[in-house]
């Protein structure tokens, strides 16, 4: 007879797994292969090279992210009733929350960055798909086979279709609402922190139109918020906003991430040149073996963040000074010396005083800022700046990272994108029209370089100057 199971969770205290079938498949779900491989990847890959504490695994933010789905398919129940909410659907959407991050190699995001510059153009989406399809993950979903290949669907999907998809994705998903949090506190920043509560208790469900050429043609179900959350959703925007800036983007993690990505480039290089023994790795390595076949399932789940990190000390032992350097950099943490471009540019042209100006001087001196700051990228291109000669280290490293703080709807055939508020009026409202802090927010874009030598930093601040002129 099946157990109830429960976990202490740092950011949830306890979540538990009921004994009826489709808990205690998650349960078995948790303990395969591909999910405890998530225990050895960290969340925020290398974010604890800046913020000691946030070492915390992808395993315990995917077990946080399934126990906010349930928490989100609860509000569906509640308010569509008995009758219209669709269990079978809040089933598939939890067990997607639950996996929706298996597919992500050593150091997430800057690992699938150089492997798509080596062409190897599989997103980790596409990856969950293959380990869902392809891995005893079949056998832990014996009792709902067909809940692979649709979950797979699920997280393939660049759109919601339906409320209970919007849960796993959207602007308001599991995903975030989890990673918002524990992301905040293990970093152990005091910005970002969001009224869970109060969001989770003003959360509604109503019908949003569906439009095609300005022609409302459906009705669907979708999550909205009541108006007195205005506040706590703007708190949220701005949170994730602070979260891109203080942690995700910090230079020094950025920094690290570019080196790793060059690392990996420069490995499968060697990798496919039959330059295996300059590597300081066995043949049996297990990056070795994925660069030698990186689409296949295998090779992919021997890979984690200690296997990659235990490889370091062989590396730089390599015979090849490119992955010597690289190597003992990340090991050792001596990144690149960064030029913050942006700030750099913003802090000579600056924004019109208040008053002095009006709205369109702010736009048209902010729009000149960020045309000095491209400036100085094509420069760079045009003099190779970025390019590896005679197989050394390009002198300097490129860091081009847009963020948008609040998508307002673009594409009303897809409502389920968007946030919702119930306005005074009874209507539904998009987020931006009923925030002025919301609507004022423009893109956000870190534009640095990273000089690895004196005369490569000199050569920096030339461009700058030439093109601040």
């Amino acid at each position: 007879m099946s157990k109830k199971q429960r976990i202490r969770d740092t950011i949830h205290s306890l979540i538990e797994f009921d004994d009826g079938e489709f808990e205690q498949t998650c349960w078995k779900m948790l303990n395969t292969r591909p999910m405890q491989r998530l225990r050895r990847i960290k969340q925020l890959g290398f974010s604890e090279f800046v913020y000691p504490g946030a070492s915390h695994s992808r395993f315990a933010h995917s077990v946080g992210v399934f126990h906010t789905a349930r928490q989100l398919s609860q509000v569906v129940k509640r308010d569509l009733g008995e009758s219209r909410f669709d269990p079978a659907e809040a089933r598939l959407a939890m067990a997607a929350a639950l996996v929706h991050d298996v597919g992500h190699g050593p150091f997430s995001h800057a690992f699938e960055d150089a492997l798509k510059r080596l062409g190897i153009s599989k997103r980790h989406e596409l990856r969950t798909k293959q380990i869902l399809e392809e891995t005893d993950v079949i056998s832990a979903f014996e009792d709902f086979p067909d809940f692979p290949e649709r979950i797979g669907s699920l997280i393939e999907a660049e759109f919601p279709k339906n409320i209970y998809a919007s849960i796993v994705s959207s602007q308001f998903d599991a995903d975030r609402l989890d990673y918002m949090r524990r992301d905040r506190m293990m970093a152990g920043t005091q910005q970002s922190g969001i009224d869970y509560d109060w969001l989770l208790a003003n959360l509604r469900v109503r019908k949003v139109p569906v439009s095609v050429d300005g022609e409302s043609f459906a009705k669907v179900d979708a999550l909205v918020i009541d108006e007195k959350s205005v506040f706590a959703a703007e708190g949220y925007v701005f949170s994730l906003l602070y979260l891109y800036i203080n942690v995700y983007f910090h230079k020094t993690t950025r920094g690290l991430e570019k080196l790793f990505s060059l690392l990996i480039e420069t490995l499968a290089t060697k990798v496919r040149d039959g330059g295996i023994i300059d590597t300081g790795l066995p043949s049996n390595h297990p990056l070795i073996k994925f660069l030698k076949s990186p689409e296949e399932v295998g090779p992919f789940l021997e890979l984690d963040d200690t296997v990659v990190m235990g490889a370091m000390s062989m590396l730089a032992d390599a015979r090849s000074g490119p992955l010597v350097e690289l190597s003992t950099r990340i090991r050792d943490r001596k990144i690149y010396t960064c030029v913050d471009v942006s700030r750099r540019i913003s802090s000579i042209f600056g924004l019109p005083k208040e008053g002095v100006a009006d709205s369109s001087d702010i736009a048209k001196r902010s729009a000149d800022v960020a045309q000095r700051v491209a400036r100085v990228g094509e420069l760079a291109k045009e003099r190779g700046l970025f390019e590896t000669k005679d197989g050394e280290l390009p002198g300097i490293l490129e860091d081009n990272a847009p963020r948008s703080p609040y998508k307002r709807l673009e594409d009303p055939s897809r409502p389920l994108s968007r946030i919702h508020v119930i306005g005074a009026d009874d209507n539904l409202h998009d987020l931006a029209d009923m925030s002025p802090a919301v609507n004022a927010l423009n893109n956000y874009r870190v534009y640095r370089m990273y000089g690895r030598t004196e005369a490569d930093i000199k050569s920096i601040e030339s461009l700058i100057e030439e093109a601040s002129k």
